[in-house]
């Protein structure tokens, strides 16, 4: 009977993901494996850092997936000079009540874009740090709830520029995907050029799915079958990061819980009700690579993120796949 009803579910949701992602593929043209990471980022609950060169449609698909859930958004340009309480808030003193109030800051949103998030201090950084993990704040001895669901898509060049700040391994690890778009396909750019896309086409986005439809799919999306043996499978990947000599920082508990998370949404998003052998490994780089420090790295951050990436791909290529 269960197993009944949770076939319903998955049928009942394809409608509803499918007129998301033609919403998002309307405007971020020949990019469908991106614009899936960032679903199964939204169903699973957790955040999104898409890392690229300027000009390529970061932007562009954050704010088109925050357009099309009617949803509390806010946007942050962060700057060398952004400081936590243009994030968090600040308390003041109100004459009215003559007593200090607080102000929220634009973290109180369901879904916050944190653009360039690399351009701004350490510090201010890390006062997304708490929100992204807790879904709450703390101010003057004060906690805060978020509104729920909540949902940070943040984006960063990964060139090294003067006045950037790569994010330490502590912000990266709340992040549950790491996404590159990469250029465009020649037939993709040619319609870019010919429909003239960019940010104001955003605004022709409607709202395709309501905060309630989130919260349902994420209820979906964590009832969706995952074998022991793909358990299983999924410690192999990440023990293996911890025998390889070539990984200084390997992967954390928390980064097996992530990875299986996202696996089960990534099933719903593809229509189905149990996990698979390919969702793992279509998720391990996006989901453990920035969650690893290779040894020795001296090439910078993009370097960095190459070398993880290809770290993570040879370990899964090593590894049994259950039958």
């Amino acid at each position: 009977m269960e197993n009944l009803e949770l076939e319903k579910t998955v049928k009942n949701t394809q409608e509803k993901l499918e007129a998301i992602r033609s919403n998002i593929e309307s405007v971020v043209r020949g990019k469908s494996g991106v614009v899936e990471l960032s679903l199964v980022a939204l169903l699973a609950g957790g955040h999104l850092l898409l890392e690229d060169s300027p000009g390529v449609g970061k932007t562009l698909l954050a704010l088109s997936l925050a357009k099309s859930v009617d949803a509390l958004f806010r946007r942050v340009q962060f700057t060398n000079d952004t400081i936590p309480s243009d994030i968090i808030g600040s308390q003041i003193f109100s004459r009215t009540s003559e007593k200090m109030e607080f102000i929220p800051g634009p973290i109180f949103a369901n879904i916050v874009l944190a653009d360039e998030i690399n351009r701004t201090s350490p510090k201010t950084q890390s006062a997304l740090l708490e929100a992204m993990a807790e879904g709450r704040i703390s101010v003057e001895n004060e906690v805060f709830e978020l509104p729920q669901p909540f949902m940070v898509v943040a984006t960063q060049n990964p060139l090294e520029q003067q006045g950037t700040f790569p994010l330490p391994e502590n912000q990266l690890d709340r992040f549950l995907i790491r996404a590159s778009i990469g250029y465009p396909s020649r037939e993709a750019e040619m319609e870019i050029l010919e429909r003239e896309i960019d940010m104001k086409t955003v605004d022709d986005i409607g709202s395709v799915l309501s905060m309630d439809d989130v919260s349902s799919l994420r209820v979906a999306a964590n009832k969706v079958k995952m074998d022991k043996s793909l358990l299983n499978y999924l410690l192999d990947i990440v023990e293996a990061t911890r025998r390889d000599e070539r990984i200084e920082l390997p992967v954390s508990p928390r980064g097996a819980l992530m990875l299986k998370k996202a696996a089960k949404a990534l099933a719903l998003v593809r229509g189905r009700d149990y996990v698979t052998p390919d969702d793992i490994k279509r998720l391990a780089v996006p989901v453990l690579s920035h969650r690893i420090v290779p040894r020795g790295n001296a090439g910078g951050v993009f370097a960095d993120r190459t070398q993880a990436e290809s770290l993570i791909n040879t370990i899964v290529e090593s590894i049994e796949v259950p039958l």
